[in-house]
């Protein structure tokens, strides 16, 4: 599950598991550099700005798309209620001001703001966004991840206020409304007729569409309802999505001027950094084991899971897993800005220790018998999966953890995945152990993936059944935001402590830029923050 700025969701229904493959996806974020270096560039003359992505979005429907290259996109095209500040709090975007408890938000819609045909946009056309996305009959994966799933949204066209009604508990029902890219109603009747054309709330609108080659955004004229009130003022005239594939080319145009902006994370990170191309950059989850813990399975025995954690050398993996430019995760999923922020990692996974491992899986009738654990006449015998297009440095580090294992008496392979997501594998429930992070924004989005039902009916792959975990996260939602953060990092942390998940490495992916400026959050950069510079 590697890639998505962005988050995932809770949302018990049989089509659980292709929200969770849409939004189980990490890659965007947020940044901590000043992003400029080098001459100034083109990428298509005058105020136009080029930015490289790996992959075309597929479909750019604002309320179906989740891939992170079309949230990226999006995000220059529509705009959504509230905006994420870097600490994780609510500024205004279209609602100007709101109020909310653990069930119930009331934003107040500012007026002047239009989808590009001119039409204005309405309380009542969010109102109908809300229940379009709330409504099972119409499977849109935002149901569960920017509205929640027991919503009901109300419109006062006099007051211009929207209000959102849930009989379940949604601690972080305005921060989740940042993830709504807004749409005229007229717009929800047919919204496949958006996924190569925008009617667009935002700051831009799309102007050409080219599959696999470029999408071509255009500055839309009279925007004023951004981040905080800001305007189109500054913002480049243009700006062109170019699809490269292949990173290391995305590297040689950017450095040779024809584009502005690449994400680089590999190798060609270090010849761009030897040049002086100046980046923003975000720590996210990048090295996560998750256990199957389905009846049968070896791993669903806690002094299994603790032993073959206990045996593995978690910081050598993560050092080759980022070719030594990982840290220590502090936290199991959730992406910069978020509101809850303590350390749920630390300390609470088991110890590199193989002798504390033996002992562990000897206390559970486990027996060494010919160089191989065994139990009942049953060896002990695991398979890692991991997606094969996360690189080399990912593969390595599988092959390193299956050694460890091997060398320690388990019968361990690496399984690898030919997809882009591992998703599909989790879902079909034939798997012991998987290299699966999970980005998120919001804690509670966690919940869909740590609890509740496994697929086909809901996203609880691992089968985890954590009693803390349970309790924790019950309590926590029944407190407004940061309120229940405590409860949420202990929740967290019980999730560690007990082994569902290991959390072993995370990294910083990174926007290497050229000729321009800008901030980026989950989904990309920030496009109200996006200028063109001299260097």
């Amino acid at each position: 599950m590697a890639g998505t700025a962005g988050a995932g969701r809770r949302n018990g229904r049989a089509r659980g598991a292709r929200t969770a493959a849409s939004v189980v996806t990490v890659l965007g974020l947020v940044g901590a550099v000043s992003a400029c270096g080098g001459a100034s560039v083109g990428g298509g003359g005058g105020s136009a700005v080029t930015v490289a992505v790996a992959a075309d979005p597929g479909s750019l429907s604002p309320t179906t798309a989740l891939a992170s290259t079309a949230l990226a996109m999006n995000s220059f095209a529509y705009d959504t209620l509230v905006h994420l500040d870097a600490g994780g709090s609510p500024v205004p975007g279209v609602a100007e001001k709101w109020s909310a408890t653990t069930t119930s938000a009331t934003f107040t819609i500012r007026p002047g703001v239009t989808c590009e045909d001119g039409s204005a946009l309405t309380a009542g056309d969010v109102a109908a966004e809300y229940n379009h996305v709330a409504d099972p009959g119409n499977r849109s994966p935002m149901l569960g991840l920017s509205v929640p799933v027991t919503a009901v949204a109300r419109a006062d066209e006099a007051a211009r206020t929207v209000t959102v009604t849930t009989t379940k508990p949604a601690p972080f029902i305005v921060q989740m409304a940042r993830m709504l890219p807004l749409v005229c109603e007229e717009s929800l009747a047919e919204p496949a007729a958006l996924a190569r054309a925008t009617n667009a709330s935002g700051p831009y609108r799309l102007a050409e569409a080219v599959p696999g080659d470029h999408y071509t955004y255009v500055k839309r004229d009279g925007y004023g309802w951004g981040p905080g009130g800001s305007t189109g003022a500054g913002l480049p005239g243009k700006v062109v999505v170019k699809v490269v594939s292949n990173e290391s080319t995305a590297a040689n145009l950017l450095m040779a001027g024809q584009i502005n902006v690449a994400l680089v994370n590999g190798a060609d990170q270090d010849r761009l950094d030897a040049a002086g191309v100046r980046y923003r950059s975000l720590e996210s989850l990048f090295g996560q084991l998750l256990f199957n813990q389905a009846a049968g399975r070896p791993t669903a025995d806690p002094a299994v899971r603790r032993a073959l954690v206990s045996v593995l050398d978690l910081k050598q993996l993560g050092s080759v897993a980022t070719g030594g430019k990982g840290r220590a995760p502090t936290r199991t999923g959730e992406i910069a800005p978020t509101p809850c922020t303590g350390d749920t990692v630390g300390g609470n996974l088991p110890a590199h220790d193989p002798a504390k491992a033996a002992a562990v899986l000897t206390a559970a009738g486990w027996t060494k018998s010919g160089g191989t654990w065994t139990r009942d006449g049953r060896a002990l015998t695991v398979g890692l999966g991991y997606a094969a297009n996360l690189g080399p440095q990912v593969a390595s580090a599988v092959e390193l953890a299956v050694q460890q294992w091997t060398s320690f008496g388990v019968r361990a392979t690496a399984e690898p995945t030919g997809s882009g997501s591992i998703v599909g594998v989790l879902g079909g429930g034939d798997w012991d152990i998987a290299w699966a992070p999970i980005g998120v924004t919001l804690p509670d989005q966690l919940v869909q993936f740590y609890d509740g039902p496994p697929p086909p009916k809901g996203n609880n792959f691992g089968s985890v059944a954590n009693p803390d975990y349970r309790r924790l996260a019950a309590e926590a939602a029944a407190r407004p935001g940061a309120a229940g953060c405590a409860l949420w990092d202990a929740a967290e942390a019980a999730l560690v402590e007990r082994v569902d998940v290991a959390p072993f490495v995370s990294k910083a992916s990174r926007y290497y830029a050229k000729g321009v400026t800008f901030e980026v959050d989950g989904s990309g950069i920030v496009p109200s923050t996006l200028r063109r510079s001299a260097g």
